[in-house]
């Protein structure tokens, strides 16, 4: 197995002045830590300031000051991870609304979205593409706002009739729409570092064609290896990392070669592939939600018919490859590719663990590992977050049920009780 490079973590954490440094107990729980085989009945956890100080199943005297909750009969488990997914704030699934609806609009309904992310035990999520989540990201760190924990990749680099290239604009708007549009190594190298300089966290590039672009195919390869690499190379030079777009065999080889950190969609994995992927430790994220939502329900919402006739083509073969892949041991994280309209709204992202279990043939507790510690690796932040573990920020939801036992537990959002993100308590329904 190649060693993982050792990156500089960008550690965002909450910026808010006055930090809860009161002590809280977590009283009776069952708990599941995101670690395989490694949950833990009646527990008590101690939570300090943002991070995990203590877990026990002996008597322990509690201090008198202490805030204490008693999660008898509740599930407590690592908050939620989305390790790819879109703030676009659009309301239908009409493909003009993304050009007719102005861009404030949608980032003041971005705000909406991160709220019902949290709500359903999101504590941290993974934008793959697009400025809002930068400035998302920035207000829910001061505090002005609540959400998830967001790494933002902000505008992402594609060559010229890729992915991102906006191709029924004429090319000097797609341009100006999207400015990290590149080709030849030199303006990739330039682009990567407009993406940083416009607040990215990490960098997004379109390895493949995809299915929501216009011309273009899932097949169709993107940049060449050298543009590639050098992408990485400029994004390791800040600390930082590349995640790919990638549907096509021949576009996934190419970038996971030249060192991306983690590849989504994946509609062509085969053996070779599935064991590329290991050597080079690259985390998978099948965004298998989206494609679903698409191709059973995507007529009957007025999703546009090249897109409808790509995704119904390329549906089994999607599944088929990520069963592939999670036969080879490939490393799986959840990652929805959701946006905001109705079949993609936000809050109902948990649909990906369902489908990693009745499509995949993942555990349970599978589904949960790639939702919570392989996703927090997808996100380059597992030092901090994904596990229940002493020293580990307190990023932890409350749930009625087991989803160990039933994964359908964590798609209502009703059995979400509390969220702690970093110690705070940020959402409180009781514990009736």
């Amino acid at each position: 197995m190649t060693k993982k490079p050792k990156y500089q973590l960008y550690v965002k954490t909450s910026m808010v002045e006055k930090e809860d440094k009161s002590l809280k107990v977590l009283k009776g729980a069952y708990v599941i830590t995101g670690i395989k085989n490694k949950n833990i009945e009646d527990a008590t956890i101690f939570i300090k300031g943002k991070n995990i100080h203590e877990i026990t199943t002996r008597d322990v005297e509690i201090p008198s000051d202490a805030q204490v909750f008693d999660v008898s009969g509740f599930t407590v488990m690592p908050g939620l991870i989305d390790a790819h997914m879109h703030f676009s704030g659009t309301r239908t699934h009409k493909f003009q609304e993304r050009i007719v609806v102005k861009s404030e609009v949608r980032l003041i309904r971005a705000v909406k979205d991160a709220e019902a992310l949290l709500k359903a035990g999101f504590t941290t999520v993974k934008d793959c593409g697009g400025i809002n989540a930068v400035y998302l990201r920035d207000a829910i760190n001061e505090g002005t706002i609540q959400g998830p924990r967001i790494f933002a990749a902000g505008y992402p680099l594609s060559q010229t009739f890729g992915h991102a290239d906006p191709h029924y604009f004429p090319l000097h708007w797609a341009k100006e729409k999207i400015p990290t549009i590149c080709d030849g190594v030199d303006e990739c190298i330039k682009a990567a570092r407009i993406a940083f300089r416009e607040g990215a966290d990490f960098i997004k590039i379109m390895a493949t064609g995809g299915v929501m672009s216009q011309r273009d195919s899932p097949t169709h390869e993107g940049f060449t290896f050298e543009e590639i690499k050098a992408i990485v190379r400029e994004a390791e030079k800040v600390g930082s990392y590349v995640s790919a777009h990638a549907e096509g065999r021949k576009g996934m080889v190419k970038a996971v070669k030249a060192g991306v950190r983690t590849v989504a969609h994946g509609f062509e994995i085969d053996d070779d592939t599935a064991q590329l992927l290991i050597e080079k430790n690259v985390v998978y994220v099948p965004t298998l939600s989206i494609a679903f939502q698409l191709a059973t329900k995507g007529k009957d919402v007025g999703v546009v018919d090249w897109a409808l006739k790509k995704i119904q083509k390329f549906f089994d073969m999607h599944v088929k490859s990520a069963k592939v892949a999670y036969k080879n041991g490939v490393k799986f994280a959840t990652g929805t590719d959701f946006g905001g309209p109705p079949l993609f709204k936000m809050g109902t992202n948990a649909l990906e663990l369902k489908l990693l279990v009745e499509k995949i043939g993942m555990s349970n507790q599978e589904a949960i590992i790639a939702a919570t510690s392989n996703a927090a690796e997808a996100c380059n932040f597992e030092r901090f977050i994904g596990t229940v573990s002493v020293g580990k920020y307190a990023d932890l939801i409350v749930v009625k049920g087991n989803p160990i036992k039933d994964i359908n537990v964590l798609l209502d959002t009703n059995n979400v009780h509390m969220v702690f993100k970093e110690g705070r308590l940020e959402v409180n329904k009781g514990l009736n």
